[in-house]
């Protein structure tokens, strides 16, 4: 039955098929092929939807929507910039900071890189970067976006995983500030080298103080939701409820830029998204099934606690299935298949779970920077106007902090485990 449905996916993937497409098609003529009843289709594809944490991530799309709508994204820049712009390489600088402030609205890569790519490679340009190195390091930083609360990708790890959605939030703070200061390290490193040039900005007390000002509604949302979370008030479905009401107020009372033409424009690129999402969602959720009737989990984790019982030798072992799947597969779909079938092994082998997801994100994540099926390639091909070829080669001198990160993530899990533990027990 798994040989049919591998098959059948791989088929439809050659051909060009959508990729939730690919799954779904593929698990329905298996269904049909081995004589399982069809109504099965219509049942687990409804099931996996119907999830309280899921509900979380329309929400969180609709918050970044509507304070990317309210332009509050351009005073934020301006701040960063007053910040670290006179450092060497200041604007590749503000670039990392930018997408680790903004993580903390969106959640999503290309959600960072649909509303600061355009802006960010702009600037850099006008101060003299490469168009190739501006693209490169915009997609490589809009990465921190997927790990830092609130993190899409982790709220789908825990409903496929069945784990604590709350510590997986908290446990992508610190492997997030980790990979923005790996980023910025490494920007550091090379700025003498290549004499990158220092932002042409005069900060002044006044200037700083009324962009402070006017920023600050914005960047309190991350600190609603991660106060929310832990005060134990509200959990990631309510606390994205409460994000998106807050947007809605600063964006109508305090910025006054939230016109109802914007709001429908939001809801409508929400529930665009949305749909996205919860079709592939849904359509793995029919291939993960058809696996499970097979016995692939359990098999599979037999098979690596076979292998191993050190959880740091089975991780090591998922980096390489992850790194080698996020070139061909869609993340969520690739989250929705392989953590059922992982997780309960390396948990069994005594490796966090806060760990495995953060591992299983940031691995996938890096998957969006690789051909063929990399989405922040050509998003980011397609916002800058420039050639595929050269975004990757752009983005190419960043995987050596993206791959020191993961490397440090997987070998240490304090530093995903410490702070929801020290945090919440």
């Amino acid at each position: 039955m798994t040989l049919t449905l591998l098959l059948a996916f791989a088929m439809l993937l050659v051909i060009g098929a959508p990729i939730a497409v690919a799954l779904g098609l593929s698990s329905a003529v298996t269904i049909v092929m081995h004589g399982l009843p069809a109504s099965v289709l219509l049942q687990r594809a409804v099931n996996s939807i119907d999830s309280s944490p899921l509900l979380a991530v329309p929400m969180f799309i609709m918050a970044a929507a509507l304070l990317s709508a309210t332009g509050v994204t351009t005073y934020m820049f301006d701040l960063v910039r007053m910040i670290v712009g006179r450092l060497r390489g200041g604007m590749a600088h503000v670039n990392v900071l930018l997408s680790l402030v903004f993580a903390g609205m969106s959640g999503a890569a290309l959600a960072d890189i649909g509303a600061l790519g355009g802006m960010q490679v702009r600037e850099m340009e006008k101060q003299g970067y490469t168009r190739r190195f501006a693209a490169g390091l915009t997609i490589a930083s809009a990465t921190i976006g997927p790990i830092f609360p609130p993190s899409i990708p982790l709220i789908i790890f825990a409903t496929a995983a069945e784990v604590s959605p709350v510590k997986l939030l908290l446990a992508g703070i610190v492997p997030a500030l980790l990979l923005a200061g790996m980023l910025m390290g490494y920007i550091a490193l090379i700025a003498r080298r290549q004499n990158l040039p220092r932002d042409p900005i005069s900060p002044t007390l006044p200037a700083f103080l009324r962009l402070s000002l006017i920023s600050a509604p914005a960047l309190m949302t991350p600190v609603l939701l991660i106060g929310g979370l832990l005060s134990g008030y509200f959990g990631p479905t309510e606390a994205a409820g409460i994000t998106v009401a807050y947007a809605i107020v600063i964006g109508l009372l305090v910025y006054r830029t939230l016109t109802l033409r914007k709001l429908i424009a939001s809801a409508r690129e929400t529930v665009l998204a949305t749909a996205n999402i919860l079709f592939v969602v849904a359509a793995a959720a029919l291939f993960a099934w058809v696996l499970t009737m097979d016995q692939v989990p359990a098999r599979a984790g037999e098979w690596l606690l076979g292998i191993s019982d050190n959880p740091l030798v089975l991780l090591l072992i998922l980096n390489v299935v992850l790194l080698v799947a996020g070139m061909f597969l869609e993340s969520i779909a690739a989250i929705l298949i392989i953590a059922p079938i992982v997780t309960p092994a390396l948990i069994a082998a005594g490796a966090p779970p806060e760990q495995i997801g953060v591992v299983m994100v940031l691995n996938l994540m890096i998957g969006l920077l690789t051909p063929p099926v990399g989405m922040s390639l050509y998003m980011m091909s397609i916002t800058v106007k420039i050639p595929f070829a050269e975004v990757v080669r752009g983005v190419a001198p960043f995987f050596a902090p993206l791959f020191l990160a993961l490397a440090l993530v997987t070998l240490f899990p304090g530093l995903t485990a410490w702070l929801p533990t020290y945090l919440m027990e």
